[in-house]
């Protein structure tokens, strides 16, 4: 077991030595530095890579080395897991995500709960350390191109604890987390599928300053920058409502409380990725200056 210490101010590595894993210290770089750097001195066939704020199942080796028994999986995962008795907003972002059912390709896995064949990982030049975020989807892109498979399996659970508890740590995430979206999103060939994910930040980002602009503006229009502003409030509010449907779908919950808590966790997230293409989020954990560096991560 490698763990890599990317400046951590608890006694974190003194964990790691104890239990007698192989501690690396990596401060302060980005996540797709501090994976490759491990995958560079592990010496298995296939790697595991597990984020620090992950707690997988006992059975999740035993699985992964199943999956990759066929010669063709490239990589395999699962979506994260929100902590049981977490917050509504936790529970809710967990409905939002959604939750791996069964075995089935997939486009994409999370690199927080991760097995790559190291062939496969060697083969396409590891992680893009250019990459602030969206790194895992940019692997995934190039492994799929490469001609390898990826493969979602639910009994490779891994709960992340790491899941924003409130909406304010949900805009935070999600604006750091989306900085990336659309340069990995375009690299790769744009499909019908990628539609959603490029065409509604950059319309919410539209709508929101122009709602603000026509409103400001009325006084002086005689109210016919209103029309404007209502126009771009529908907008964003059927984006909004879409997105509530899918949690509201996923969580299988439709009453009153749900669908606001859904509501309001889906504006969070689309106001927040609207942000990530105009500002420079930094990285979104806890507010004080010894957390708020880049989070670490794990090779097995």
């Amino acid at each position: 077991v490698i763990v890599v210490d990317n400046g951590s101010t608890d006694e974190s590595a003194a964990v790691a030595r104890a239990a007698g894993a192989r501690v690396l210290s990596v401060p302060y770089k980005r996540v797709g530095e501090l994976r490759n750097e491990a995958a560079a001195i592990a010496h298995g066939a296939l790697l595991a890579f597990v984020d620090a704020d992950h707690e997988l199942t006992t059975t999740w080796i035993a699985a992964a080395l199943d999956v990759m028994r066929a010669a063709d999986v490239g990589a395999a995962g699962a979506l994260y897991v929100a902590p049981d008795g977490g917050t509504w907003v936790q529970g809710t972002y967990g409905a939002l995500r959604g939750r791996t059912v069964g075995h089935a390709d997939v486009r994409w896995l999370g690199s927080g709960n991760l097995i790559v064949r190291r062939e496969a990982f060697e083969a396409v030049g590891g992680f893009d350390e250019t990459l602030e975020s969206c790194e895992d989807v940019d692997f995934c892109q190039r492994l799929r191109d490469a001609g390898w498979r990826l493969v979602a399996d639910e009994r490779l659970v891994s709960v992340h604890y790491g899941d924003p508890s409130t909406l304010g740590s949900l805009f935070r995430a999600e604006r750091w987390r989306g900085r990336d979206n659309l340069r990995v999103t375009l690299r790769g060939g744009v499909t019908v599928r990628d539609l959603p994910s490029i065409v509604s930040p950059i319309v919410v980002a539209l709508a929101v300053p122009s709602v603000l602009a026509a409103t400001a503006a009325a006084p002086f229009t005689g109210g016919r920058s209103l029309s404007i502003a209502v126009a771009a409030a529908i907008v964003f509010t059927i984006i909004a409502l879409a997105r509530t449907v899918r949690i509201a779908s996923a969580g299988g919950h439709w009453g009153v409380g749900a669908v606001a808590r859904a509501l309001a966790v889906a504006t969070t997230y689309e106001l927040a990725r609207a942000s990530a293409i105009v500002t420079r989020a930094a990285h979104h954990r806890p507010a004080s200056a010894a957390d708020a560096r880049p989070a670490g991560a794990s090779a097995k």
